[in-house]
């Protein structure tokens, strides 16, 4: 069975999970090389987007969920207009 964002959310926020949101980008957005201070959170609602790392690449559709360690340098490519939530381990 299927949750629902609110689901979804809600077991972000008991694993420890704060500033949570819902993120939308169109098709062809990037984000260049860049780091986050804290451990972050993508759970991919619709489309599909190409996450780099220094060691990886993944492409996240419906239903992934990628988790990207605090200072990994990493890059972002919208495949299709997507919408995901984003999370972050403070």
């Amino acid at each position: 069975m299927k949750k629902s964002t609110s689901e979804i959310i809600e077991e972000l926020k008991q694993k420890g999970y704060t500033n949570i949101y819902i993120w939308r980008d169109s098709k062809d957005t990037e984000y260049d090389w860049h780091t986050h201070p804290f451990e972050e959170i993508r759970v991919m609602l619709k489309g599909e987007m190409i996450i780099n790392t220094k060691d990886s690449t993944y492409h996240l559709k419906p239903g992934d969920i990628l988790n990207v360690p605090a200072g990994e340098v990493h890059n972002a490519k919208v495949l299709s207009d997507c919408e995901y939530i984003c999370g972050s381990k403070i």
